[in-house]
């Protein structure tokens, strides 16, 4: 039986494609030793060379939506792939503007950086972003209430739960929870010189990582849960590992009792419908305790 009956129209899980388009930005972010060693950026710029497209030529094979976060700057220097973006059906969401670190960020450069993405993106696509995901880094304390005042709707930032839940100082923005292993970064992340991450290769073994993701998703079916998958188009898209995804959304596909949506639908479907989060959801205990440490 599954845990709860909480999706529309009889389906009992609910599949959430999301991308992080971030080009080099992201590695930038992550590693800024970097900056100048075009041989290394290389590894990052495959994204925008051959990965967008691939997986959007997988996306369309498959017949699925999906929902891409993008900083404001990479949009800009990539119109081509928001407008092929839009044009296959799929949701745009805001990663700021500069993929930056949010520890290093006061609120008021947080809530900055979010209005300077939103307002980028929305000059190119027409339409203002309704989703958000931290690029790097954790929110300040009000972190929340800023996204809502900027008309986020929704975040896929945090962990914690399996199921979506109502932010409690801002329970207009709807958390889609996230989980290492439903990302590909943790198992295939890898750059030699500079060790990307430093001191541990990441070039898993593709067939035990398809069966990883399968067996989760197998869990999140069998007790009716959110299954949020984070992709990233250099790390995905190889024309090796574009297999692994194929398979496990073909796997996915077979059963006619999953909801594959975007993320915004789901949080919209979630905000109409679901119960509010109680004193003891990890997100409540959350807040209480990083509003008290003043973090």
């Amino acid at each position: 039986m599954a845990d709860s009956n909480v999706w529309p129209n009889g389906y009992r899980c609910a599949v959430v494609l999301t991308v992080d388009y971030n080009d080099i930005h992201g590695i930038l972010t992550q590693a800024p030793e970097v900056a100048g060693r075009d041989k290394t950026l290389s590894v990052w710029r495959y994204g925008s060379q051959r990965g967008v497209d691939r997986l959007l030529g997988l996306f369309e094979e498959l017949g699925v939506s999906s929902s891409w976060c993008i900083p404001g700057i990479v949009a800009e220097e990539n119109p081509g792939h928001i407008k092929a973006i839009l044009a296959g059906g799929h949701e745009i969401a805001c990663a700021g503007y500069r993929h930056q670190n949010y520890d290093s960020l006061t609120l008021a450069e947080q809530s900055a950086d979010i209005a300077k993405g939103c307002e980028a993106l929305s000059a190119l696509t027409g339409q203002r972003p309704a989703g958000f995901r931290i690029p790097a880094g954790n929110g300040k304390p009000g972190f929340i209430e800023a996204l809502r005042d900027q008309g986020i709707r929704w975040s896929s930032s945090w962990r914690g739960d399996d199921l979506p839940f109502a932010h409690p100082t801002a329970p207009e923005v709807i958390e889609l929870p996230l989980h290492y292993e439903l990302e590909d970064e943790p198992y295939f992340a890898f750059n030699l010189s500079p060790a990307v991450p430093p001191a541990q290769s990441r070039i898993a073994s593709y067939s035990h990582t398809l069966g990883n993701l399968q067996m989760d998703f197998a869990g999140f079916h069998r007790f009716g849960l959110c299954y949020v998958l984070r992709l990233h188009p250099e790390i995905i898209a190889t024309p090796g590992r574009i297999g692994v995804l194929r398979e496990l959304l073909q796997g996915i596909q077979q059963h006619q009792d999953v909801w594959i949506a975007t993320a915004g639908e789901v949080a919209q479907w979630w905000a109409d419908s679901a119960a509010q989060v109680t004193a003891d959801h990890p997100s409540a205990v959350y807040e209480r305790h990083y509003r008290d440490y003043g973090v």
